[in-house]
C-alpha cells in the first residue's frame, strides 16, 4: 500500500535575531492510510513544528523556511500555493491543537464555528450544515448537542472544548488527523476519555492519526508505530510494542524510564 503521507528530508529553519536556527533537521517518515503513528519527545524537540510543516502553518509571529518534501496523495505540499493549501487544510488534513481556548473563536458559538467549516469545504446549505454540526457534537460525546451548539467556548469545560475542536477537525472526514498534545491541559480522567474518543473516531471514519506527545504513557495502546524525536531529529522509530520491549537509543530508554509503573518495573528493562 502506498503511503498516505511521505515526508523526506524535512527541515525547518527559523531566523532568530538575524541568525538562522534549524529546529527540524532532515527527518523522514511515512504514514499509511488509516494508520496511527506517534511522535514522542521533550518540549522543543521539533514535534509540533513537524506537524505545522505538514499543515504549512508557521508558528504565530514567526517566519520559517521549510525544506525537503512532504508528499500527500501525489502532491508535494511544500510546493503548493497558499490557496491550494487552504483547500487541503480542514478537508483532507485536519489538526487538533493543544490549547482549545486559543484555537476557538471566543465571540462565535461553537455551532457557528463548525457550520462555517462545513459550508466552506462541503458547500452544504445553512440548514444542512447546522444539522451536520449537531450530529458531530453528538458524535464527540456532547450532551444535548442541538442546545449546546448555540453556546460559546467559555460555557464549556476544558474537556468539552477539546471535544468541540475534535468535532471541527473531523467535520469533513479528513484522510489524516494530526493531534498535537491534545490532552496536555486536562486531568487524567478526561485525558483517557479524549484518547478513547480519538481512537474510536479514527476507526469509525477510517482516518490516519498522527499523535504528538511528550509522554509514552499517552500513546500506549493508541498507535501502531512511534517516532522518537530529540534535538530536531528522529533518533529511533519502530512498532510501539518493539520500542516498549527493547528500546535501543539512550534517549528512548530515558523517556520510558520516566513512565510511572504500578508494579515498580522499568519499561524496556
Amino acid at each position: 500500500m502506498s503511503p498516505l503521507l511521505e515526508v523526506r528530508d524535512l527541515t525547518a529553519q527559523f531566523a532568530r535575531d538575524g541568525v538562522p536556527a534549524t529546529v527540524v533537521k532532515g527527518i523522514s517518515f511515512d504514514i499509511a492510510p488509516g494508520e496511527s503513528v506517534g511522535f514522542v519527545g521533550e518540549s522543543g524537540c521539533g514535534k509540533s513544528v513537524t506537524a505545522r510543516a505538514i499543515m504549512r502553518l508557521a508558528p504565530e509571529g514567526s517566519s520559517v523556511a521549510w525544506g525537503g518534501r512532504i508528499g500527500f496523495r501525489g502532491q508535494d505540499l511544500l510546493t503548493l500555493s497558499e490557496r491550494e493549501m487552504r483547500d487541503i487544510r480542514g478537508r483532507r488534513i485536519a489538526m487538533v491543537f493543544q490549547d482549545p481556548m486559543a484555537s476557538l473563536n471566543p465571540v462565535m458559538s461553537v455551532g457557528a464555528q463548525i457550520d462555517d467549516i462545513l459550508r466552506r469545504h462541503t458547500g452544504l446549505s445553512r440548514k444542512a450544515a447546522r444539522q451536520r454540526t449537531i450530529e458531530l457534537l453528538g458524535l464527540v460525546g456532547i450532551r444535548d448537542p442541538a442546545i449546546r451548539a448555540d453556546d460559546f467556548p467559555h460555557q464549556f469545560s476544558g474537556g468539552m472544548r477539546q471535544r468541540v475542536l475534535i468535532a471541527i477537525a473531523v467535520s469533513c472526514q479528513p484522510d489524516l488527523l494530526i493531534a498535537d498534545e491534545p490532552t496536555t491541559a486536562l486531568d487524567v480522567t478526561v485525558q483517557a476519555q479524549i484518547l478513547r474518543l480519538l481512537n474510536r473516531l479514527r476507526r469509525e471514519l477510517g482516518m490516519a492519526l498522527m499523535l504528538i506527545t511528550h509522554d509514552f504513557g499517552v500513546i500506549a495502546g493508541m498507535v501502531e508505530r512511534v517516532n522518537v524525536m530529540h534535538g530536531g531529529e528522529i533518533v529511533e522509530a519502530g512498532p510501539i510494542d518493539q520500542l516498549f520491549a527493547a528500546p535501543t537509543h539512550p534517549y528512548t530508554r530515558a523517556l520510558l524510564a520516566a513512565v510511572p509503573r504500578l508494579d515498580g518495573a522499568r519499561p524496556g528493562g
